[in-house]
């Protein structure tokens, strides 16, 4: 492996890349400003159409994770070769100025399979497949997702990850190998050729293959755990872990690289040249890494460097951007950015370096030869999607990926032959299995057993290996049963989240301890228990390790949950069928906080890095503390509705008067008859808030639900929100909480206060406005409270809504009458 620190050597162009450059030579002499301009703007499909394509001829598109054909993210891949072939029409139709057309590239994220479409393959996450150790297993994981994205015509993916993460709080770790740069670097290199091929041969970019992107550049998995946050750093360190990833990538020739949301040093990457420019496109005399493809930002990254908006960017161009992602800022960026380069703000050497990039891409790819996406070798070949070697080998990743943690008494292997209880809300849920970037961005939410037509439960694999000895399963989400089982798998874990939705203040794992007392129950009735925990990161399950005599870490196994039984049970006549073979990629924590790498015998570790036992081995995992260690103080703030949507479990309601309440699962929803809608919308990041609409129909409310009663009697406490007017209301609007009621009690509407002052300075910008607690109601009633947000209005109003939190009151503050207490 090479160097971190040092690139490969600059190598002589060969005839091939001497004859790419003499064509993209001719190509850019016969293109117009425009044309230019259009190949340095990337729309999201869900914000253009097929006659905007052909006005402006964009270089490249995106298909966002909420982003389906039509708006339908459950489309068929029918419908979404046709929107490959109706864009590509548009943008290859003749032009008004006689000059030569363009193709244009489609992208989408693809991370772990083609995990947009309904009824591909879904293999493990990269956390699981960092715990594999196994960069061949990877380069044909890599080698299968391409096959399934060309038959849908699309042409790049934004994978892999190439994060290397030192603190799992952050809510991408999943999408990382591991937290060491070395292991990281062994699977970079596979993964990308598995989706490319390899440079030099005759398969490289061929029919089989897509355009891959190292991401993100630089640091993203160093930034305390926080989404699109600061890694500080010292360059060495940047370039000895944070930049393990990409020497291997552009060894393997990584066409693409996607710049970070995050920060180096308090430098936001999409704008630092240093990093973008001098060390990625720099060569050896610098230490730089010869990077010669393009640099595609992400998600309106361009809009978070100082000076900018998503709608102009020079800075951003000119730090090294190639490619703007302008899921829905085109229009003004494009022509933001004529005026720069006209003005000389962007120099015309700098816009024909950018493209002259992208086309050398697209050269490379073929893309001018490959014709209409409908017409090339595997397009609408669906046959290809979760075919029977592709689901072979997402089963085999699993059984490699999975961790042994505990064995006591050398439960495991089970014998296939018995009665079996499966209990746990995540055994019967290929959505929940699979994580986040399934199908939709979030992953989760509405998605059923019908969303996977392919797929098989970690249920369904038990219960077809018992059934296959002559034994016999049985489903019980909560673990009861009538006749004793011979033993209990139960499957929990954190459900389905993506991005910084996925952030966390601490790792302490939390549902409410309903696993943990099913485990109890279980074990008090003689059961020997397997716990299976689906998660996307390491967490502090101490409790839950404790309350099982076996622990399975098998982190985000996706659609082949076969590849649980494979390895949970032996062979009907009790030798070894599948041995465990997974070892950790990120050391386990002894507590809520991460645990300390780099530190021999750190006490905040329970598990280091690489353990993972086998069938052989007689560790006896001994009662585990189940309280915080000393100094480990867990933020006494309670988020409500933050950026990174609900705390886990919670629940979010739309109600209107004389209906029932309608559960939102995702960032979007109405109420029964529409009087009330709500959808995601940017604030700072991607769907990091909420719109909520009332028509004036009706009086409606939203409503979020803890999973427990919350004691908020604590003086000086608030609701505190991050709110934009966006239309005034109209009519009286109402802020506060339900308290919870026993059984048979009445129920109470809630405790409110009018806040309708607050909200007359509207339409305006974000701001921070405080109801203190003693405003709800006498310090008694607040003592059991289920529903610690509820905000009602029968008039029109359109409100913005970010954070919400329990809090020392700030920003405006509602002023109410004081009340003893």
């Amino acid at each position: 492996m090479l160097s971190p620190t040092f690139a490969e050597p600059a190598r002589a162009q060969t005839t091939p890349e001497r004859a790419i450059d003499a064509r993209v030579a001719a190509i850019l002499a016969g293109m117009s400003l425009d044309q230019k301009i259009a190949q340095v703007v990337m729309p999201d499909t869900a914000s253009f159409s097929a006659a905007d394509m052909t006005q402006y001829r964009f270089g490249s598109y995106l298909s966002g994770g909420n982003s389906g054909p039509g708006g339908d993210e459950r489309a068929p891949p029918e419908r979404w070769l046709a929107l490959a072939d109706a864009n590509w029409d548009a943008a290859m139709a003749p032009r008004a100025d006689g000059r030569a057309p363009i193709p244009t590239l489609w992208a989408i994220d693809a991370l772990h399979g083609h995990n947009n479409i309904v009824g591909a393959t879904l293999f493990p996450h990269n956390i699981g497949l960092g715990a594999t150790r196994d960069p061949e297993l990877v380069r044909a994981i890599g080698a299968a997702t391409a096959t399934e994205i060309a038959v849908t015509g699309i042409d790049w993916t934004f994978a892999p990850t190439l994060a290397v993460v030192r603190d799992p709080r952050w809510g991408r770790t999943y999408e990382s190998y591991s937290e060491r740069p070395d292991v990281v670097a062994a699977m970079a290199g596979a993964m990308v050729e598995g989706l490319q091929g390899t440079p030099g041969t005759p398969g490289f970019l061929g029919p089989d293959k897509v355009i891959a992107t190292a991401k993100h550049f630089l640091g993203d998995g160093g930034t305390g755990g926080k989404d699109q946050g600061n890694t500080v750093a010292s360059e060495a360190d940047l370039r000895r872990i944070h930049a393990a990833g990409y020497i291997p990538a552009i060894a393997a020739g990584v066409q693409t690289v996607m710049a970070s949301f995050s920060s180096v040093n308090g430098v936001k990457l999409h704008g630092d040249k240093a990093h973008l420019t001098g060390y990625l496109r720099g060569g050896p005399g610098v230490h730089g890494l010869g990077f010669k493809g393009l640099v595609v930002g992400d998600w309106n990254g361009h809009g978070q460097v100082p000076g900018c908006s998503v709608a102009s960017c020079a800075a951003s161009f000119n730090a090294g951007l190639d490619i703007f992602m302008a899921p829905d800022s085109w229009k003004p960026l494009l022509a933001a950015t004529t005026a720069q380069v006209k003005s000389g703000e962007i120099s015309m050497a700098r816009l024909d370096e950018a493209v002259r990039r992208i086309l050398r891409v697209k050269l490379a790819a073929g893309l001018f030869e490959k014709g209409r996406p409908s017409s090339r070798p595997l397009a609408g070949k669906v046959e290809l999607l979760a075919s029977a070697d592709h689901r072979a080998l997402a089963r085999r990743a699993v059984r490699e990926s999975l961790v042994l943690l505990k064995n006591n008494g050398n439960l495991l292997p089970l014998k296939p032959a018995q009665t079996v209880l499966v209990a746990g809300d995540g055994a019967d849920s290929v959505a929940m299995q699979s994580g986040g970037w399934t199908i939709s961005w979030q992953g989760g939410g509405d998605l059923t057993k019908a969303d996977f037509p392919h797929a098989q439960s970690i249920y369904g694999g038990i219960d077809e290996t018992v059934r296959a000895a002559g034994g016999r399963a049985t489903l019980s989400v909560d673990g009861s049963f009538t006749a004793k089982p011979d033993a209990a798998i139960v499957v929990f874990g954190e459900k389905p989240y993506a991005e910084f939705m996925g952030d966390l203040d601490t790792l302490e794992f939390h549902d409410d301890y309903k696993s943990y007392k099913t485990m109890q129950r279980l074990r008090a009735a003689g059961v020997p228990v397997v716990a299976v925990f689906l998660s996307g990161r390491p967490m502090w399950v101490n409790p839950e390790i404790n309350a099982a005599d076996a622990f399975v870490a098998a982190f985000l196994p996706g659609s082949e949950g076969g590849g649980v039984a494979d390895v949970l049970f032996a062979k009907p006549d009790g030798s070894v069928a599948n041995d465990f073979r997974g070892k950790l990629s990120f050391s386990w924590p002894n507590g809520p906080m991460p645990a300390k790498l780099e530190t021999p015998r750190d006490p905040g570790t329970l598990f280091p890095f690489g353990y993972g036992l086998r069938f052989a081995d007689h560790n006896v995992v001994r009662p585990l503390r189940e309280t915080a260690p000393i100094g480990q103080v867990v933020n006494t703030r309670i988020a409500i509705l933050g950026r990174a949507g609900l705390p886990a479990a919670w629940s979010m309601s739309l109600t209107e008067a004389g209906s029932p309440p309608v559960p939102i699962s995702s960032n979007a929803g109405q109420s029964q008859s529409g009087a009330l809608v709500l959808r995601g919308i940017d604030r700072d990041r991607q769907e990091d808030a909420r719109l909520a609409t009332w028509r004036g129909v009706t009086n409606a409310r939203v409503a979020v639900t803890a999973t427990r009663s919350l004691d908020l009697s604590a003086a000086g406490q608030a609701l505190v929100i991050d709110l934009r007017v966006i239309a005034k209301p109209t009519g009286k609007v109402m802020i506060g909480v339900r308290p919870a009621v026993a059984a048979g009690d009445k129920v109470p509407d809630g405790l409110f206060a009018d806040v309708t002052a607050l909200l007359t300075n509207g339409p305006g910008t974000w701001r921070t406005v405080s109801i203190p607690l003693r405003c709800l109601g006498p310090r008694a009633a607040l003592r059991a409270v289920d529903t610690p947000f509820v905000i009602e209005t029968a008039g029109r109003l359109s409100l913005a809504l970010s954070d919400i939190r329990l809090a020392p009151a700030s920003g405006m503050v509602l002023h109410c009458p004081t009340q003893s207490r």
